[in-house]
């Protein structure tokens, strides 16, 4: 029985998301743009000329678009005053100007952001004001920072109505990217570290244990049978926190009665389609195996950590269909 946990998380690059359900991204504000009022609010009129700059083949127009209607509809009610905007990617004199960056290193205080602004209170406005916006977000995500913050723009804070809109953190997601069981290799670096944890093994039969799962490792290490790619090794770890991959030893098992094996897979899934686009932790749990047994067994799982979902990815040695005693023998040679 295979275990897949599927925690929604976003690339680090979007500090957070990671943290989206599994990982959040943070929304910050710049530091406000400070000057009197007048009519139409800080802008002083009620027609706003917004412009947008990517540096892509990625059609954001219509993106842009639907963030700028949401608040023509909405920016009396929760703003103070009514705003009406006109999108021209070639006006001479933008209001504001719409940016599409490969990242934003700081935005005020915060870090990492997917999306910047200024907190526009008061006026006059120092003119073109610079919205920015992470590239690489779903088209959903894509608006949904852009509400965010041209809501900043009409001077809306973090926690301010509506607040599905203007919550410092929400959960995004990036466009498509091949998962984990679609690239050579799941992993973002080709040397895994390994923890193992036989402190329930008796003390008499560890030394065996050890050489059981040296050789999993080993035949992996050689490229199984040519299955993963050459680079692949492994290194062993003191702490469980800081490993790639934990072998551990349990007296019950957490997925079946009695003698079993199993393995939980975790990594992010920043494009939201519910599978794992990386993997970053594979836990094997063994219970009540015999020691000949260790090895196969291991190894099998970590079939599963390389991404392997057909029993036709596994190695001859690795299928289901072997038997009991050829698992006990020394496949790995």
């Amino acid at each position: 029985m295979t275990v897949r946990t599927l925690p929604l998380a976003l690339p680090a690059l979007l500090a957070l998301l990671v943290a989206l359900s599994g990982c959040s991204a943070q929304l910050p504000s710049a530091p406000s743009v400070d000057a009197g009022t007048g009519p139409g609010g800080p802008w002083g009129e009620e027609v706003l000329t917004v412009a947008y700059d990517a540096d892509t083949d990625r059609d954001f127009e219509p993106l842009v678009a639907e963030a700028l209607a949401y608040w023509e509809e909405r920016a009396e009610r929760y703003a103070g005053y009514s705003v009406e905007y006109r999108l021209a990617s070639d006006a001479a004199a933008p209001d504001i100007v719409v940016t599409v960056v490969d990242d934003i290193a700081a935005c005020g205080t915060e870090e990492h952001a997917a999306g910047c602004a200024p907190y526009v209170t008061e006026g006059p406005v120092d003119r073109p004001v610079d919205v920015q916006v992470m590239t690489g977000l779903s088209d959903a995500s894509t608006v949904q920072v852009l509400k965010h913050e041209l809501g900043h723009t009409l001077g809306l804070d973090h926690g301010d109505e509506p607040r599905a809109v203007m919550a410092a953190q929400s959960s995004l997601t990036t466009l498509p990217q091949p998962n984990a069981t679609e690239r050579a290799l799941p992993w973002d670096h080709p040397t895994l570290s390994v923890h193992l944890d036989d402190a329930t093994v008796d003390p008499s039969e560890r030394e065996a244990v050890r050489r059981q799962v040296n050789a999993a490792l080993d035949y992996y290490d050689r490229g199984a049978a040519g299955t993963v790619p050459s680079n692949v090794t492994f290194e062993y770890v003191e702490s469980p926190d800081r490993a790639d991959v934990v072998v551990r030893f349990a007296e019950e098992s957490p997925c079946h009665e009695g003698s079993a094996s199993c393995g939980t897979l975790s990594g992010p899934d920043p494009d939201g389609d519910g599978a794992m686009e990386t993997h970053e932790n594979l836990t094997i749990t063994l219970t009540d195996i015999d020691t000949e047994a260790v090895a196969w067994h291991v190894a099998r799982w970590l079939g599963a950590g390389f991404g392997f979902d057909e029993e036709s990815d596994y190695p001859e040695p690795l299928r289901e269909d072997v038997t009991a005693r050829e698992q006990r023998s020394e496949w790995w040679r």
